[in-house]
């Protein structure tokens, strides 16, 4: 059933907005691709130092596509949880996320005394 706590205005908001950072994660993800590729370590035309801060910029590289990729799975899930008319409860208690906490997070699958909960668990 959808949820009543949120009117459609709020919906449609949350649903652009969830599109509209898929799209700006996808886009990243695009752009970074190469970043993370395995440094080639010629020490011929590079230093010492300079191999090992390319090894760091790309370990950065590889952990923020990571962290982007998980991103863009809890919104694909928060799409699919609006499809079947399921977005903006907790999966914990059932209960209504709230329109305020899901404008900050709108990939948010726990209302915020349930998520509380676990992080202090």
């Amino acid at each position: 059933m959808p949820n009543q706590d949120l009117t459609t205005t709020q919906l449609n908001q949350l649903i652009d907005l969830l599109k509209h950072q898929k799209k700006q994660l996808q886009k990243q993800l695009e752009n970074t691709r190469a970043d993370s590729q395995p440094v080639t370590l010629d020490q011929q035309s590079v230093g010492r130092v300079s191999r090992i801060d390319a090894i760091q910029q790309q370990q950065m590289a590889i952990a923020n596509r990571e962290q982007n990729k998980n991103l863009l799975i809890a919104i694909n899930k928060s799409l699919s949880r609006f499809d079947n008319d399921e977005y903006g409860f907790c999966l914990e208690c059932g209960e209504a996320v709230g329109f305020k906490r899901l404008q900050v997070q709108p990939h948010t699958d726990f209302c915020l005394a349930c998520q509380s909960v676990m992080e202090n668990s």
